[in-house]
């Protein structure tokens, strides 16, 4: 693969991932969410088949595939339902890797990118702590400088991938006056003297995505963990939103997608007064409204995805192609509830994991708030 694959190569791709959800996620997948994680043989097997980290550059164990190729593994987990392994999936593969991409060192590079692509090493970042939420000015894990070393003091919380991570990155503070100026980056091995992960996090949705605190006490690492500049943290977290953003968006509107197709198919086959409530007419309006309002976000999407391959994609775009999303995936996975009457309420039934899977995607990478804030900011300058 390459990074100008035609159309056909990336349904070509498109159809082996498929093929590997089939085979290696779906048939355990009600399994991992009543355990609350999947296993971390999953990160290999993803690795042994090429799904991991495919838009790397091949000298870091990728393809060199573009941004819309890339997205591909997560759509279409999403699109499956299995929106757990989709968020795992996405923060390891499009955000942590890139991270180091972009920001690292080559010796950060040469270290962590292959182990990444190849699922031996699966990464995290930490930025949330408890008392934060979306206000990442107000971050008060310190690190401070000692000799040739910094010391991480603090916690953070809502860590995706926590319990698998073998790395995460990690902000601090590295100028107490500095604000949002004063943040820094570091890359955390977990095995590192004073670290440690708390339990998988109890979370209405997304169960088999492991969740985790974590808590830094005196951990020692080399200035050479840093991850890009002193105290230009806050910078490279905000260029690699624009892609968490986008991503989260992206999944929104397959996982909208997914379950929508399901949705019809049941009202197909579901009979109500002697026929399929798909004959009734609130039905088949609702569904032809859905369909309408998952066919306009599809269009955006693509339009911001090209966008983004360009390197012209806004602030005031992404943050309203996340927001416009995420609000769209929730009316719609609700009304696709009602739709399936009291079944849509029993968590056998991919309706109602799809329902509370999607609560989420209005909160993390940013709130729907938070997205509002900063869309107001462009419109009314």
């Amino acid at each position: 693969m390459t990074a100008t694959m035609s159309a056909s190569e990336i349904t070509l791709f498109r159809d082996n991932v498929k093929r590997f959800i089939t085979e290696n996620v779906s048939p355990d997948f009600m399994q991992w969410e009543k355990a609350e994680i999947f296993p971390r043989t999953l990160w290999n097997e993803m690795g042994e088949a090429g799904l991991l980290c495919v838009d790397l550059p091949e000298e870091f164990g990728g393809c060199g595939a573009s941004f819309r190729c890339a997205s591909v593994v997560a759509e279409e987990l999403s699109r499956a339902g299995l929106a757990g392994v989709a968020t795992s999936y996405a923060v390891h593969a499009y955000i942590v890797a890139n991270y180091v991409l972009n920001s690292g060192s080559d010796k950060q590079k040469q270290k962590y990118l292959a182990k990444m692509a190849s699922g031996e090493c699966i990464g995290a970042i930490a930025m949330t702590e408890p008392g934060t939420g979306s206000d990442l000015q107000g971050i008060i894990t310190t690190a401070k400088a000692v000799g040739d070393d910094y010391i991480i003091n603090g916690s953070k919380t809502f860590i995706t991938n926590g319990q698998h991570c073998d790395v995460v990155i990690v902000a601090a503070k590295t100028n107490e006056q500095g604000g949002a100026k004063g943040l820094s980056l570091f890359l955390v091995d977990c095995d590192t003297k004073g670290f440690q992960r708390g339990s998988n996090l109890d979370k209405i949705g997304l169960h088999c995505a492991d969740t985790s605190e974590m808590f830094f006490d005196n951990v020692r690492v080399p200035k050479s963990a840093m991850l890009g500049k002193l105290d230009k943290g806050f910078m490279v977290l905000m260029n690699e939103l624009q892609r968490e953003r986008l991503s989260l968006a992206i999944g929104s509107v397959c996982a909208t997608e997914g379950i929508l197709a399901e949705t019809i198919n049941y009202v197909k086959d579901r009979k109500a007064f002697g026929k399929p409530i798909a004959a009734l007419q609130n039905t088949r309006f609702k569904i032809a409204e859905m369909a309408t309002d998952v066919r306009i976000h599809r269009a955006f999407i693509d339009q911001c995805m090209d966008n983004y391959e360009k390197a012209t994609l806004s602030i005031e775009d992404v943050s309203m192609a996340k927001y416009a999303c995420s609000e769209m995936q929730g009316r719609v996975v609700d009304y696709c509830l009602q739709l399936h009457g009291g079944y849509g309420y029993m968590t056998e039934y991919p309706v109602a994991r799809a329902f509370v899977d999607a609560r989420v995607q209005r909160i993390y990478g940013g709130t729907s708030e938070i997205m509002l804030e900063l869309i107001s900011r462009s419109v009314l300058a």
